[in-house]
């Protein structure tokens, strides 16, 4: 299957000019270089015709906890606590602890004309919305007819 789908972005090249890096990101998925980290989990969901929203549940964080950054089209969602001193401390009196507060790190791959317009952490999900910017030039217009 990976050199049918490596052949396709081949096929595509010399018909497209600029996406290699999609197509270099593509490559990198079907070579076996798929993220395996599934913490924290989240959803992705898509809220109106060019709004989406990722969704992370955090359950034990607050917002001092997490960071979250955009920098060269990649989405970061990372936690940002002092681990030894934060465990020592979150740890004070816990006979069990089934919540996981570990540090975590998960990035998304996000397109050029999407923007992040927002982030809330509410009832331990952080909420992080989306939104595609359709310049004038791509949105569908009426030509009239003389």
């Amino acid at each position: 299957m990976t050199n049918r789908s490596l052949s396709i972005f081949n096929q595509l090249r010399p018909l497209s000019v600029g996406f290699d890096d999609i197509f270099n990101h593509f490559e990198s998925i079907f070579d076996g270089n798929l993220p395996t980290v599934t913490y924290p989990p989240y959803n992705i969901v898509k809220v109106g015709s060019n709004q989406y929203n990722i969704e992370v549940a955090l359950a034990g964080f607050n917002k001092k906890d997490i960071n979250v950054t955009m920098e060269n089209g990649i989405l970061t969602i990372e936690s940002v606590k002092d681990k030894q001193e934060q465990e020592v401390k979150d740890n004070e009196g816990v006979l069990f602890r089934g919540i996981s507060k570990r540090y975590f790190k998960r990035d998304f791959t996000v397109a050029d004309d999407v923007e992040v317009k927002g982030a809330e952490l509410k009832d331990g999900l952080l909420t992080i919305s989306l939104e595609k910017i359709v310049p004038e030039s791509k949105k569908a217009k009426t030509i009239n007819i003389k």
